[in-house]
């Protein structure tokens, strides 16, 4: 087998000697070497200044947010309340109103909304992705607040005068995108103006629920829920608590920590979760799903869910946000006070709040209730309806702004958020925060107003941030990256989100964007500390195309950008130290070059594929590379390279390339035989972005990326030394591979290094296509006993010589299989059709004895930005998409039937009728995100690659009854293993499989209830408001706001009654202390 193995190096290291043309393009390199100079990446210089450019991008975004920020407290400070505002006193133009009007049974059309509603004209603009006009400002109400009350009206009538602002800082800096003032009480105002997304169905968007407003409203969160599961807690009470809970871990970004319990006579967690965990999204799901498992029974005991909460709060072994402490306990009443645990655990300092949430329709007396959140600088709120819910689970925000209001200046700092996707379609942003405080007061010597007014806000697009980063000159593996203190990437080129949810931020961990190992680990920790730092590792990175592992070495080195709370990495491999950089100054040299991107000289000189790259502004992309080189070739008609609407260095290396790739062609491609090697083509591709196919005709079956640096091949070129073979791509589930026409091609590539004195780089990577029948045949050939012209001699097992893969091949099986585990060659037949596929569903049995005997490592890895179909919903604890029925028990039940019941059993089913079921909603289905078809889940994926076994082994594979001989041996200086086996016997070996393909995780990956246990390292925001002495607390609840009447009852009954669809009363859910 060894004399076999070194016949197969030979074959394959003669074929890419004479056509690979390695040594020419070397040769072809320093014959031009006046054409081009060797520059350094200096990684410690590069990373500084991409650095200071980030930190002056987002402080300009800074300074107008300071602009904005200060002028809306100084108009609402000259503001004067108006109790007789009228809608048609104000003008605005309402983001909602054309879609509204589109819509017959619109809420506004039906009552004849008497805002006078703007309309306007705009424009497209290519920075916004959108429709917008620069004259004005959009306002944006959420659906469940009426528009015309006095409040949203005095709050329209005030903010008008930031539109001068935004237009003045727009003035200043033209490259502002939104400027966004979110209020407090749900108003909306942007710039520029443009129309709202119109959702599918119901419009759920509510500024005070967006990650940003949420980050700039308050300080961190430590918080338990407790939820009353005692048996008075019934049917729908228990829906409406269910729903609750999730609404308010809606509020909870990923620098708050929670923990859900429930509790009759005793508390224990809903989840697996025994202590505060990151609100995460992961963790948020977990919990989601763990509550509407929550059953009713037993009676109310307080103490023992209040005792759990300040215990779980007073944990000071676990990682936490320790700044705001709270506990937020929803029950249906009860008349237990519990001030002998408050005593205990909170008394005199009141370092935890409480906020106690009365839902559903009863007559219990709810003082008990109120006492608990005004003894604990809490709030009392009450939830008699599914209409109350969102509101009244986002206003504890306003009691937990207070110390941060009453700072004052200290409080006054921005802060920049996770990545998250824009509602009005801008893509990824990060946004830059800044609280907006009431400085009123309200009297002559009066306290002074506690009253957070809202959030300023102003994206900045993640291409915008990556613009200021190298792009070509870090070679196909060099990148730039940033994290933030929860250590989730802000830029890394595996940040491909492939659906987003805009209600949810972006959250991918650089140890989840990479193959996570101790050297990243200790990278990322230095990066959140802020510190500065170089190390150069081995690591394993995974290929482009998923299917295979390399180890390989790179150098970070990382510094923090000043100002914000990210940091800023760059990854380098040693051979991309250097670049070229071409300097083509020569005119008719440069033509002369040019000439040969032309399709007439395809024929000739083999097909060129360019790189989609940005050369010019005025270059006119496309996805097709035909077209896309048409495109170009014009514009290069009308320009020079040495234009400024160019980048000329991305130009002059295109067309060096072009001309060196041609001299290739010349020395070495035109005058050989391919057929005679039986090679379906020769190509080049270069780092300047050409790729030429040789003979032109093959071109019309290259399937590579046309971006050098997107080709799977190029990049695993480069990491890898000798001869990197890459079977076409083949998954289990399509049809086996058509082998017509002599079409079907194996990729063999290798790089090219290039030592210019003491500097090496590596500016290209050469290869053939092997005919994949052919080269199958010759491969049988080539491990046989005989030689040249030899005729074949059969052995048999009785026989004096020895067996081979040519003339037995119905009792030996040959392979060779890649480093990945996929099948290159086979002397089967019948597996021709299986090349590319993995190796284990070709033979499981051998594929398994491989992996046992090292010849083979598994990777395992998750990946969180995938996209899946909907799962069907499924009805574990949820509400029906029907009516609630009362049980038997409910009806036996007095206090059923003396509460009000009745009203919360006919107002969910109005509101299931407009809704269609808010208990089942999928929030991005009701909000209309395109995002409906699919949604993001967790995909394993597993990878092999070779082992720690180098040298030639014999192994016998034991099936019981039989057994079964095989050989393995690496090929020198390739990628491949070589395999010989015997032919399986017996059926009991088919036993184990391998698996390689992606696959769902039903659980969204490893198990949170154990990654949780192991914490990854973070830091929260270094600022913290949660105490204030001067705080008033006497504002801490109040009753219910919207009793029903009886003519409401009865009309909306007969409305019921005679088929007739209902809309719902227009309501105010807006504090009655947000008198402005």
């Amino acid at each position: 087998m060894q004399h076999w193995a070194r016949r197969l190096e030979q074959e394959v290291d003669g074929v890419m000697r004479i056509f690979g043309g390695v040594q020419q393009l070397r040769e072809i390199y320093k014959d031009n070497r006046n054409l081009f100079e060797v520059q350094e990446n200096e990684p410690q210089k590069l990373v500084e200044k991409v650095a200071g450019d980030i930190e002056s991008l987002l402080d300009r975004k800074v300074q107008a947010l300071k602009r904005l920020a200060d002028a809306a407290e100084n108009f609402q400070k000259a503001h004067r309340w108006q109790d007789n505002i009228k809608e048609e006193d104000i003008v605005y133009y309402d983001a909602k109103a054309d879609a509204e009007l589109d819509d017959p049974e619109s809420e506004d059309v039906e009552r004849g909304s008497k805002a006078s509603t703007l309309r306007l004209d705009f424009i497209e603009d290519p920075n916004f992705k959108n429709k917008v006009n620069y004259s004005y400002a959009a306002v944006q109400i959420p659906t469940d607040i009426y528009k015309g009350s006095t409040v949203i009206l005095n709050e329209l009538n005030w903010t008008e005068a930031l539109e001068n602002v935004f237009m003045e800082n727009r003035r200043q800096d033209p490259t502002l995108l939104w400027q966004v003032f979110g209020s407090a009480t749900g108003v909306t105002r942007y710039y520029p103006a443009t129309p709202w997304r119109a959702p599918k169905k119901i419009d759920l968007y509510d500024v005070r629920r967006r990650p940003w407003y949420i980050q700039g409203a308050s300080s961190p969160k430590d918080m338990v829920i407790i939820v009353d599961v005692s048996g008075s807690v019934s049917g729908l009470t228990l829906k409406l608590m269910k729903t609750s809970v999730c609404e308010m871990l809606d509020t909870l970004s990923d620098d708050d920590y929670v923990n859900v319990a429930s509790f009759n006579e005793k508390a224990q967690p809903v989840s697996c979760f025994t202590h505060l965990v990151q609100a995460n999204v992961r963790n948020k799901k977990v919990f989601k799903e763990a509550v509407q498992g929550m059953v009713a029974k037993g009676t109310t005991g307080y103490k023992a869910g209040f005792e759990y909460a300040f215990d779980q709060l007073q944990n000071s072994n676990i990682t936490r946000a320790n700044c705001n402490k709270m506990i937020m306990m929803f029950t249906d009443g009860g008349e237990d006070r519990v001030q002998d645990v408050f005593e205990k655990y909170n008394w005199p300092n009141r370092t935890v709040r409480v906020f106690t949430f009365s839902v559903g329709q009863h007559n219990y007396d709810v003082t008990p209730l109120q006492w608990m959140a005004c003894a604990n600088k809490g709030y009392y709120f009450e939830i008699p309806s599914i209409g109350a819910i969102r509101i009244n689970t986002q206003e504890y925000l306003d009691v937990l702004g207070r110390p941060m209001v009453l700072a004052g200046k200290e409080a006054k700092q921005v802060q920049w958020t996770n990545v998250y996707e824009d509602a009005l379609g801008l893509g990824l942003v990060v946004t830059g925060t800044l609280p907006v405080f009431n400085l009123t007061q309200d009297g002559p010597g009066e306290k002074k107003n506690q009253l957070i007014l809202g959030v300023m806000g102003i994206d900045v697009a993640l291409n915008d941030i990556k613009r200021l980063t190298p792009n070509y000159t870090l070679g196909a593996n060099g990148y730039v990256f940033a994290i933030d203190l929860n250590g989730y990437v802000l830029l890394h080129p595996n940040l491909k989100p492939q659906t987003t949810n805009f209600r949810e931020p972006v959250t991918l961990d650089f140890l989840d964007a990479e193959l996570e190992d101790e050297n990243k680990e200790e990278i990322r920790r230095s990066m959140i500390d802020g510190n500065k730092g170089h190390k150069q590792i081995r690591t394993l990175v995974k290929s482009l195309d998923e299917r295979y592992i390399d180890e390989v070495t790179r150098n970070y080195t990382w510094v923090p950008i000043r100002s914000t709370n990210y940091s800023l990495g760059l990854v380098l491999p040693p051979y991309s130290t250097f670049y070229l950089q071409a300097n083509l100054s020569d005119q008719i040299l440069q033509v002369k070059y040019f000439e040969f991107l032309l399709p007439s000289s395809f024929e000739s000189e083999g097909h060129v594929f360019i790189a989609p790259r940005e050369y010019c502004k005025d270059l006119n992309a496309s996805d097709n590379n035909t077209e896309f080189l048409k495109n170009f070739i014009e514009l290069m008609e009308k320009v020079t390279p040495d234009s400024k609407q160019c980048n000329n260095f991305l130009l002059h290396n295109l067309i060096l390339d072009t001309g060196i790739t041609q001299q290739l062609v010349e020395r070495v491609w035109r005058d050989q035989d391919l057929n005679t090697y039986s090679l379906l083509a020769v190509f080049a591709a270069t780092d300047g972005g050409i790729t030429r196919v040789f003979p032109n005709k093959a071109a019309e079956d290259w399937t590579e990326n046309p971006e050098p640096f997107n080709a799977s091949f190029y990049r695993r070129s480069l990491d890898n030394h000798g001869y990197v073979f890459k079977p076409p791509h083949q998954d289990a589930l399509l049809r086996p591979l058509e082998l017509e026409n002599d079409t079907v091609g194996i990729l063999v590539s290798t790089a090219v290094e290039l030592s210019l004195g003491r500097r090496t780089l590596r500016p290209a990577v050469v290869g053939v296509k092997l005919d994949l029948e052919a080269w199958a045949e010759k491969f049988k050939v080539l491990a046989s006993n005989r030689t040249h012209q030899d005729q074949p001699q059969k052995c048999g097992p009785n026989s004096h010589c020895e067996m081979d893969c040519e003339v037995n091949n119905e009792d030996l099986l040959c392979v060779l299989i890649d480093d990945g585990g996929f099948l290159v060659l086979s002397n089967q037949n019948h597996q021709w059709d299986q090349v590319g596929r993995f190796f284990s569903e070709v033979d499981a049995n051998l594929m398994l004895a491989l992996y046992n005997n090292s010849f083979y490592t598994r990777k395992e890895s998750y990946d969180y930005q995938a996209a899946c179909a909907p799962q069907p919903p499924g009805n574990l604890g949820a509400a029906p998409r029907g009516v609630f029925v009362p049980t038997v028990a409910d009806f036996l039940n007095l206090a059923w039937w003396t509460s009000a019941a009745a009203w919360s059993l006919f107002q969910q089913l109005l509101y299931g009728l407009i809704y269609h079921s808010w208990f089942q909603a999928d929030p991005a289905e009701a909000e209309g995100s395109p995002e409906t078809r699919e949604s993001s889940c967790v995909m394993k994926q597993t990878q092999y690659y070779f082992g720690s076994v180098n040298a030639s082994y014999n192994a016998i594979i034991d099936c019981g009854n039989c057994s079964r001989l095989f050989h393995a041996q690496r090929l020198t200086n390739t990628n491949l293993l070589f395999v010989v086996a015997e032919k399986p016997l017996c059926s009991q070996c088919e036993a184990g499989r391998l698996l390689q393909k992606e696959t769902h995780c039903p659980a969204d990956g490893p198990e949170q209830c154990e990654l949780v246990q192991r914490p990854r390292y973070r830091r929260g925001p270094h600022i913290c408001f949660d105490y204030n002495a001067t705080e008033d607390t006497s504002d801490c609840g109040r009753g219910a706001s919207f009793p029903p009447s009886l003519g409401v009852l009865v009309s909306l009954q007969l409305l019921l009654l005679l088929g007739l669809p209902p809309r719902p009363q227009p309501q105010v859910l807006v504090h009655a202390s947000r008198r402005l």
